[in-house]
């Protein structure tokens, strides 16, 4: 099965995106890699948004990290933040490099700001600063390591599937008739 945000893979490009100026070389397939294509059922995605929306692209949140933000200790700036970071991760295995401004830019807020909840974030263990340069002394807009992201998210994956298991429990117990 082919990424379709894997330079090569066939898949058209997302509108907007701007791939990293010297992408990794595609990973090989694995059973971990799910073509995104395939899990949306034609129109679906028509039915909630206008085409004119759709084509601007989208970008895939794990719902975990939007329902225990509480649980992760995430302020609303912070979460923020991060979905402004995620927005630029187009390829697994390169991190996405929003600059400060651009991310201020869209919150409205100052970059001075923005790299305060980053240092926040980054000592909370969510994400990991990388520095980028051009040539020998250009510096260019931090990457960000995103898997403490990923590991912290990974580790109260289990307490989000038993309360899901637990509640269908209840459920069937309440729609199942009396005796």
């Amino acid at each position: 099965m082919t990424n379709p945000f894997t330079p090569g893979s066939g898949a058209p490009p997302l509108p907007g995106a701007v791939p990293p100026a010297n992408p990794a070389p595609p990973a090989p397939p694995s059973a971990d890699i799910i073509e995104f294509a395939k899990l949306i059922k034609k129109g679906q995605s028509k039915a909630r948004w206008s085409q004119n929306v759709i084509d601007r692209g989208y970008t895939m949140i794990p719902t975990i990290l939007l329902w225990g933000q509480a649980r992760l200790g995430l302020t609303a700036d912070e979460l923020n933040v991060l979905l402004q970071i995620i927005s630029h991760w187009f390829y697994a295995g390169n991190d996405p490099h929003p600059s400060k401004g651009t991310i201020a830019l869209r919150m409205g807020k100052h970059p001075r700001t923005v790299q305060d909840y980053i240092t926040s974030l980054e000592k909370k263990g969510f994400l990991r600063r990388v520095e980028r340069f051009r040539g020998s002394k250009a510096q260019e807009a931090n990457g960000f390591d995103l898997s403490g992201l990923a590991a912290k998210l990974e580790a109260i994956a289990p307490e989000f599937a038993k309360v899901t298991s637990q509640n269908k429990t209840r459920r069937r117990k309440v729609e199942t008739p009396a005796s």
